[in-house]
């Protein structure tokens, strides 16, 4: 497959995972996930590090209780060599711009998200 194809794959297989974020129940995540994800899945951010679907799933439930209907919008993607990078921003229930951040992603020979690596700043 060349980059370009595999990029694409990629795009999509990122959107798929970023809107497992917005669903709302944990059963709605597992079957995005299903679509995106490598069960034993790394996430790393500045305030968690996690491994598989279940704690990811906890990860997003907490996420919501801080902010409730948050959810994320890539603004610029770029991949290859079975990696990605995401710029994206963090949105509120209404849509207003709550945060930014930028997302490194690694992905399985099959084109699921084996790893996510989130940057963003956080509260002093």
């Amino acid at each position: 497959m060349n980059e370009q194809k595999h990029g694409c794959q990629f795009q999509n297989t990122w959107e798929i995972y970023t809107s497992s974020w917005k669903a709302n129940s944990a059963e709605e995540k597992k079957a995005i996930f299903n679509k995106c994800l490598g069960f034993d899945c790394e996430y790393n951010d500045p305030s968690v590090k996690i491994q598989g679907w279940d704690a990811l799933i906890a990860t997003m439930q907490a996420f919501h209780q801080v902010v409730p209907g948050g959810h994320f919008e890539t603004t610029y993607f770029l991949a290859h060599s079975d990696k990605s990078i995401a710029r994206w921003n963090m949105k509120s229930s209404d849509d207003q711009i709550i945060g930014e951040g930028i997302s490194y992603g690694e992905y399985t020979n099959g084109g699921k998200l084996i790893s996510i690596t989130g940057f963003f700043e956080t509260p002093q």
